[in-house]
């Protein structure tokens, strides 16, 4: 099977999956949920399906779906302990390379929007996913209701886009047409990211000039990390 390169090859699920295996699919899943974005999420769990229906990867579909489960939440859990601790720091580093501003800003509205139910939601839209749980742990979520929404949404998103790969890999169709699904998986799963930026930015510009000003012009926002007023922290 070969997959059409949306990237350097050594980032492409198929490559990860053939090199790594299942414990290279784990550790990205972990780290990919509260550590570091822009790692192949949901079509590096699609291609393990796909890869246990074809049996190219060995161990079965219930245990890969398991420890798929479980290094998600985990990963969530990670996140979460560092939104709490290390949150205002984080979300003060406006020029941060690896903690980008626009990044953590958007998962914050997207969590502002959808309320705990955001944490399952964030698992199946890419970036936002890695920062939800730190903006939950930030904005002092109570941990019981991320907890319960975590599992949930770990369960959702681990074992349901795991199994759908390998159900829709059981049909010729699928397997002769894998990179058309990777791309589609690719633009379908950046569609809300780009919404969500694209309004914030909208919004941020249009309270700008209701108050006469540039956006930028001498604003010191408050940083997501210390609205502790807000909804999540009345939770």
């Amino acid at each position: 099977m070969n997959t059409l390169a949306l990237g350097p090859e050594w980032i492409s699920p198929e490559y990860l999956i053939g090199q790594f295996g299942l414990v290279g699919t784990l550790v990205i899943v972990f780290a990919e949920s509260g550590l570091f974005a822009f790692l192949p999420g949901d079509s590096l769990l699609f291609t393990m399906g796909l890869f246990v229906a074809s049996g190219t990867v060995s161990q079965p579909l219930w245990l890969v779906c398991t420890l798929i489960v479980i290094a998600a939440i985990l990963g969530d859990q990670v996140g979460y302990m560092i939104g709490k601790v290390f949150g205002p720091k984080i979300f003060n580093k406006p020029n941060s390379k690896l903690f980008k501003r626009e990044n953590l800003d958007a998962a914050h509205e997207f969590m502002e929007k959808h309320g705990p139910k955001a944490i399952v939601l964030a698992r199946f839209v890419p970036i936002i996913r890695t920062f939800a749980p730190m903006v939950a742990g930030a904005t002092a979520m109570k941990y019981r209701t991320f907890l319960t929404f975590n599992i949930i949404g770990g369960v959702l998103w681990g074992a349901g886009v795991t199994i759908l790969g390998y159900q829709l890999g059981q049909f010729e169709v699928i397997k002769n047409n894998v990179e058309p699904i990777f791309i589609g998986i690719v633009l379908i799963s950046v569609i809300p990211v780009i919404f969500e930026v694209l309004k914030s930015r909208k919004q941020k510009k249009a309270a700008a000039e209701a108050g006469g000003t540039e956006p930028g012009a001498g604003e010191d926002p408050q940083a997501p990390g210390q609205q502790r007023s807000g909804r999540h922290a009345k939770r």
